[in-house]
């Protein structure tokens, strides 16, 4: 798998962080609206990856909602 797009309100099951952990997808695209969630994900994914983007992105503009787009590349 060369790369791997995810969108997560929530943030990641535990399953789904394994199992990326395991298939070690050369690129990840993480967009999260949950910055806290996103944090803590990025620490146990940054054992395998790079973070080499982060982007807030408004898509929202009359409310405190901010999307953060991140990339990730297998170091």
């Amino acid at each position: 798998m060369s790369s791997l797009w995810i969108h997560q309100e929530t943030g990641c099951d535990q399953a789904l962080l394994r199992t990326m952990m395991k298939v070690k997808p050369k690129k990840i695209v993480y967009v999260s609206c949950n910055p806290s969630t996103l944090a803590k994900e990025l620490q146990e994914l940054s054992k395998l990856y790079k973070v080499v983007s982060m982007q807030p992105v408004d898509m929202f503009p009359q409310t405190s909602h901010v999307e953060c787009v991140s990339q990730l590349l297998l170091k």
